[in-house]
């Protein structure tokens, strides 16, 4: 299994060969808008702010605020979790998502986060029993909200890479594939998309599955979550397929015209056909520019790595060493940029 921060939501155990993160679909939890919750109403909606900002240490420092005054608000702790996530103290996470959870247990989209929570760690810990913990929230989230959408996505692409030990089921998945498309045919093309990848090792099926999503009429006049035509634009990306790319971006686009992501991928296709690269430069620029590094939107080492290969399109070869270097320093794992940088620095010998 491997990791991407977007919107494949696993990674690799190499010793364990079993556990996996979310990276995360945007979730939200509604503010408290019930009477006396007035104050904690405006801390809260300044911490979103501030998280959605990029900026975590003032959204932490804001929601301690909040629970300072209000020892029980399940909101406060929901949102310090999802904060803690993001710069991955992943025990500082569990222990905020946990108390969310038990202020308040009929809440699907805590319990799920619970779920990303321990399966980051069970990642990071290589722990095998930590990752026997993470089937259960999954499931949980579903039975409390079964048109929770993304805990169905997350407990059916756990039961795709999990093993049997730890509660894989390739049936299991199916089984809440098929619940997602019932609810929403666009999200379930994706979903069994995904599932075509993964566990048939069948890009080909999986093609056919995205390609139906341009054809399906939604359940609503409009639909409201871009997120599977984002998930075809990733694989159409990994596939070297940037007019396949532009088909969706279009799409996103009309659902999502301010997603930051957009800019992004756009830029990437351009650079995968070599056409219009100073608008492709400016892209990344202003997406790095503009954009907190977020787990569910490309990284910003990996929009480094790509300024650096366009600037190898356009035989500006120190300037696209300097963005792979810059992309390692963000990322030192990175290897696709560790390679890129390599080559270069060996044809300049």
């Amino acid at each position: 299994m491997r990791r991407k921060r977007h919107p494949t939501r696993y990674l690799a155990l190499p010793l364990l060969a079993a556990t996996m993160v979310v990276a995360p679909r945007a979730l939200a939890a509604p503010l408290d808008n019930s009477p006396g919750s007035a104050n904690s109403s405006s801390f809260l909606a300044s911490a979103q702010r501030q998280f959605g900002a990029g900026n975590y240490p003032a959204a932490i420092s804001t929601l301690r605020s909040v629970i300072s005054r209000d020892s029980a608000n399940a909101e406060a702790f929901y949102w310090l979790g999802r904060c803690y996530y993001e710069i991955r103290e992943l025990d500082r996470a569990i222990n905020h998502a946990e108390k969310s959870v038990a202020l308040e247990p009929q809440n699907s989209v805590y319990e799920d986060w619970l779920g990303r929570d321990y399966a980051a760690k069970a990642d990071r810990d290589k722990s095998y029993f930590v990752a026997r913990k993470v089937k259960k929230h999954f499931e949980k989230a579903v039975e409390l909200d079964p048109r929770n959408l993304s805990a169905r996505r997350d407990l059916a692409e756990f039961c795709t890479q999990a093993p049997w030990s730890l509660g894989g089921s390739t049936d299991e998945a199916i089984a809440q594939i098929d619940a997602i498309a019932k609810i929403e045919p666009i999200a379930g093309h994706a979903a069994r998309a995904s599932f075509d990848v993964e566990a048939l090792k069948r890009p080909d099926l999986a093609g056919n599955e995205y390609k139906q999503i341009l054809t399906v009429k939604p359940k609503d006049a409009q639909p409201k979550d871009s997120q599977p035509y984002f998930d075809a634009i990733v694989f159409y990306q990994g596939q070297n397929k940037p007019d396949e790319m532009n088909s969706f971006l279009d799409a996103a686009a009309r659902v999502s015209p301010d997603d930051p992501r957009l800019m992004f991928y756009r830029a990437t296709a351009m650079i995968m056909s070599s056409t219009n690269l100073d608008r492709a430069a400016g892209y990344l620029k202003s997406y790095l520019a503009s954009t907190p590094d977020r787990s569910e939107w490309p990284s910003h080492a990996e929009a480094r790595e790509w300024l650096g290969r366009l600037y190898e399109t356009q035989g500006r070869r120190m300037e696209a060493a300097e963005q792979y270097r810059a992309s390692l320093q963000l990322d030192p794992g990175r290897s696709s940029a560790q390679t890129r940088l390599e080559k270069l620095e060996k044809e300049s010998l």
